[in-house]
């Protein structure tokens, strides 16, 4: 991929929390900025995943195709929800955080079972009997709901949370993994419990039951524990992060796991702040950075190996689903990954909420609880009626005009643009574009930002890949802002070709200019000089260069000595059609050029006064300095004014003080204003 200066894409997520500001794809090859026509291209599955997706999938690898078809059912009496349970009759049990309210969802009806007064219904399960089984925080409860009533089941000495619950039919055993102290414990059908595992970590955080062995994962320590007996654990992994947030055992034994690198913005460490409140639930909202999220998979024998890894946020829900393939759910942008035997990730479902903190993809149903606001999604299917991916807002920078959209595609889509001039679309931006489903000019008027809009009528399974969008933006004078000739401050002081004081007089001067370039165009630059007080302009680069950089350097030597001034012309004719081009001038300020000594005239030495004139071309006059010969000490004298300020000056001095005892020779040295000097010696007897 080839990064073009100065474009970026706007991520677009359609929530008033979730703005934020990528880097565009853009692919010219061989060509340099700002050169004619720049081109959006979009191929990689990042390009096309912060778009906007309703019922498209898009992998790795660039591909968008149909995706979970999502129906939708707002959960009202709650913000948060925490656990689900699919029953046989087809309803979905919610464990929520308002209040640990425990809620019903059977079609569109969603209906209050009841208020357990908990902070939060941590984790759902049916366990013996058919009865279903609770975890809750902070009182360390577990409940059960039998007979439509709900009741206390067993409260954990010195537990405080329960994270987690898992049913083993095998052993007839309910495990709760739990903290503040990191605590697995086996529960029998009469409520009594035992310690089964206690972790060197505060909190175990997850727990799943494979056959004659129980799994939990422990925070603030990412670590994977096998149990195979009471008090007989092994670490199966250590992920070097802090949490491990779901574990499901597959049906031949393999064990998926997801862990998190999160900091302050964990569930353990917001309940932990928040176990006090009554009645708000335990925020699960994550940071907008949301930690890092990966995704590994255990062979039965034990070896790992990751399939997904997330750098931008975490993962707070896993689900098998009855394709073989792992699902989970992230905690900032709402979406639902899976990943293939190639580790290619596949982006499933993005919904509007923040978390999907519950997966039921096991059972015939398949349904996908979000929060933030709480909503459960059923999966009718992939691909519905009118699945849509909207891309990024992409910027060009400037006002454009965009060319002719094209894509890769397997079968019919339909494609809209909209533009418009500000980074979010509002009213000002243009209407969509009638639909097309073969590429042709884009349709919308020019504007800054541009929108892509892909629709898949009917569901067909088509893929979309790669599209490009061709787009020239307006032409805008290159402007030269100042010219510096050497000097710290040239729009006030004059500079003049020569060398400084400590080395050989040079007959040059560095040039030096500034430009404002706001379409980052190709430039070309022209360089021009005059005398002062002449009109004709010179040209001052040898015929045919053409000069690109910002600086030069001016040599001065065969010219006559005198003021000048030069012209830099700036050009942007390189990057665009003739009839097109624009140009921009700016003269700069005095440049002496100054290649010949002063001289000294009448230089004698009466008793202690030492006198002379001295006269230079060009001039001012800049220094005088005496100095005994052989000693390189040098003394400053002023002339005979008292200031240095014409081309002759006259040198009338008392040096008693550097005449000492016996004969001396004396040297007397003179510099012009481009530091052209002389030196004459007299004796003093």
């Amino acid at each position: 991929m080839t990064i073009q200066p100065k474009m970026s894409i706007k991520n677009m997520k359609y929530r008033a929390w979730a703005v934020s500001i990528g880097v565009a794809t853009l692919l010219v090859a061989g060509q340099s900025p700002g050169v004619g026509t720049r081109r959006f291209v979009l191929d990689t599955g990042a390009d096309f995943k912060n778009g906007d997706l309703k019922g498209v999938a898009v992998d790795s690898t660039g591909r968008l195709r149909p995706g979970f078809d999502l129906g939708e059912v707002r959960v009202t009496d709650a913000s948060v929800i925490w656990s689900a349970l699919q029953r046989k009759d087809g309803s979905v049990l919610l464990g929520t955080g308002n209040e640990g309210k425990l809620l019903s969802v059977k079609g569109a009806k969603v209906s209050l079972l009841a208020e357990t007064k908990a902070l939060v219904i941590t984790s759902l399960v049916e366990g013996f009997g058919g009865d279903v089984f609770m975890g809750t925080l902070p009182e360390g409860k577990v409940l059960k709901l039998s007979g439509g009533k709900v009741t206390d089941f067993v409260k954990l000495e010195g537990t405080e949370h329960i994270w987690q619950l898992a049913y083993d039919a095998a052993s007839r055993s309910l495990y709760a993994a739990t903290g503040p102290e990191g605590k697995l414990w086996r529960i029998d059908a009469n409520g009594r419990a035992q310690v089964h595992f206690d972790a060197q970590e505060k909190h175990l955080m997850s727990v799943a039951v494979g056959k004659g062995v129980v799994y939990a994962g422990a925070s603030d320590k990412a670590k994977l524990y096998a149990i195979k007996a009471p008090g007989r654990a092994s670490v199966l992994y250590d992920f070097g992060r802090t949490e491990v947030r779901g574990i499901q055992v597959g049906p031949k034994g393999e064990v998926y796991a997801i862990a998190n690198q999160v900091s302050g913005s964990g569930v353990t460490s917001t309940i932990g702040r928040r176990r006090s409140a009554s009645t708000a639930g335990p925020a699960a909202k994550p940071s907008p950075t949301g930690g890092k999220g990966t995704l590994y998979r255990f062979s039965p024998d034990g070896r790992p190996e990751q399939l997904l890894d997330d750098t931008s946020e975490h993962f707070v829900s896993l689900s098998l689903g009855r394709d073989g393939k792992p699902y989970v759910g992230t905690g900032v942008q709402g979406r639902v990954y899976t990943v293939d035997d190639a580790h290619n990730e596949i982006l499933v479902a993005d919904v509007d909420a923040r978390q999907v903190n519950v997966l039921l993809f096991g059972g015939q149903k398949r349904f996908l609880g979000a929060s933030d606001p709480a909503v459960l999604h059923p999966v009718r299917g992939v691909g519905g009626a009118d699945s849509t991916w909207t891309s990024k807002v992409l910027d060009s920078g400037l006002r454009a005009r965009f060319g002719r959209l094209s894509w890769d595609a397997t079968g019919p889509i339909e494609i809209s643009t909209r533009t418009g001039n500000t980074e979010e679309p509002d009213t000002t931006w243009s209407a969509w574009s009638a639909g097309t489903t073969t590429p042709k000019d884009v349709g919308s008027p020019r504007g800054r930002f541009i929108q892509v809009r892909a629709r898949w009528r009917q569901g067909k399974a088509s893929e979309l890949s790669r599209l490009t969008i061709p787009f020239v933006t307006d032409n805008l004078r290159a402007v030269i802002t100042s010219i510096d000739t050497g000097s710290s401050n040239s729009s006030s002081k004059s500079t003049a070709s020569g060398g400084p004081v400590s080395s050989k007089a040079e007959a040059s001067v560095s040039l030096n200019w500034k430009v404002d370039n706001p379409d980052s165009d190709e430039l070309r630059y022209r360089l021009e000089y005059r005398l002062v007080g002449a009109k004709t302009w010179y040209d001052l680069l040898p015929p045919g260069e053409k000069l690109t950089s910002t600086s030069h350097k001016w040599k001065t030597e065969d010219l006559p000595e005198g003021r000048y001034r030069v012209r830099v012309t700036v050009s942007d004719e390189h990057s665009n059609p003739p009839e097109q081009v624009t140009r921009h001038q700016l003269e700069s300020g005095i440049v002496i050029v100054d290649n010949s000594p002063p001289r000294i005239e009448g230089l004698k030495l009466t008793g202690t006064r030492l006198t002379a004139n001295v006269v230079d071309g060009v001039g001012p006059i800049q220094r005088i300095e005496v100095s005994r010969a052989g000693s390189d000490e040098w003394f400053p004298f002023h002339p005979k004014d008292g200031i240095f300020d014409e081309a002759k000056e006259e040198l009338d001095a008392d040096i008693k003080s550097l005449l000492g005892q016996g004969p001396a020779v004396l040297a007397v040295r003179v510099y012009d204003e481009g530091n052209n000097f002389v030196v004459r010696n007299v004796a003093a007897r």
